[in-house]
């Protein structure tokens, strides 16, 4: 089996781990990785050999000698922030490698137009970070749903709320034109869930669209989907803050819930062995949720009414660095 090499692009991001224990799970090696941020020791625990580089000119520098050498790296991974990432899959592709994208693999959908012209001129691919559709409860649940009567239309409450301190309205994740808000930083995965399961998107309303919530209705194929996002712990349920958790998720389908909490931890090493073997997700696959986020980031804010989720208020909390 080849072993390949890697070159990783935000590795001292929260998920930039997860890709170094890919890497090492499925016999590769990073050769270098960049961040502007020096805060990553990390990198000992899987590749401590591996280059690093604060300034992006002296990676691509390396990576260029490397290249002419013959030595280069097989893959570029992009963990950069979301409006970089456009510019970081252009670099891997014209630096002759393939390119491993998390999510969203852009913010706008005309730049997977742009970036599939570049794969046509380099012959290299770019795959994109979808791991819900690998993990086992949810490969599970769409068999299930197409084993339904093909006009039954499935009636789904998606509510995602993961507590964030105050270091998140003052990083890049806090800016709407860097991250794409709420509904595409931590919403993206699941709409791409919901339509590789449920079909396609034929309306849509936006709720909420505010610092630290989003809401809204999805009508798809099979599904009418009230869905709920939020980064605010005082969103969360009481019985969730009295177990100590920041983190709830639920996904319910009639009067069933659809549980797929577990099993998130190797789901990035899935992803590589899928990538491996031909078989990763690419720029085609993430389209429509691409789509999707840049829709629900236009759309005018329409407020609580009778398809919304049950948590929607008519009043959203003050933005915390207004106080």
């Amino acid at each position: 089996m080849k072993k390949f090499k890697y070159a990783l692009i935000g590795a001292a991001g929260y998920i930039a781990p997860r890709h170094m224990k890919a890497i090492k799970d499925t016999g590769g090696e990073l050769i270098a990785a960049m961040d502007p941020s020096d805060s990553v020791g990390i990198i000992d625990s899987y590749f401590p050999g591996s280059a690093f580089f604060t300034e992006f000119e002296r990676f691509d520098r390396h990576l260029e000698k490397l290249r002419r050498r013959g030595e280069g790296p097989d893959y570029v991974i992009v963990c950069s922030p979301n409006y970089l990432h456009d510019a970081h899959i252009r670099f891997g592709l014209r630096l002759g490698a393939d390119v491993i994208c998390e999510k969203p693999i852009v913010l706008n959908p005309w730049n997977i137009d742009g970036l599939q012209e570049i794969e046509q001129e380099t012959g290299k691919r770019v795959y994109n970070i979808l791991q819900l559709r690998l993990h086992p409860s949810v490969i599970e649940l769409k068999k299930r749903i197409e084993a339904t009567a093909a006009d039954e239309i499935h009636d789904i409450d998606l509510t995602y709320l993961t507590s964030r301190g105050l270091w998140y309205y003052a990083s890049w994740k806090g800016e709407l034109k860097k991250s794409g808000g709420i509904a595409t930083n931590i919403g993206v995965h699941f709409y791409d869930m919901l339509m590789w399961i449920f079909g396609e998107v034929k309306d849509y309303e936006v709720h909420i669209h505010a610092h630290d919530r989003a809401a809204g209705y999805l009508q798809l194929d099979r599904a009418r989907v009230r869905w709920f996002l939020s980064i605010n712990y005082e969103v969360l349920p009481e019985a969730i803050k009295e177990k100590g958790l920041r983190t709830y998720r639920s996904l319910m389908i009639g009067d069933d819930e659809f549980e797929f909490s577990g099993g998130f931890t190797e789901l990035h090493t899935r992803s590589y062995e899928e990538i491996h073997a031909g078989n990763g997700f690419g720029m085609s696959d993430s389209l429509a949720a691409i789509q999707l986020v840049h829709d629900i980031r236009n759309a005018p804010v329409v407020g609580k009414n009778d398809r919304s989720h049950g948590l929607v208020t008519d009043k959203v909390a003050g933005h915390p660095f207004d106080r």
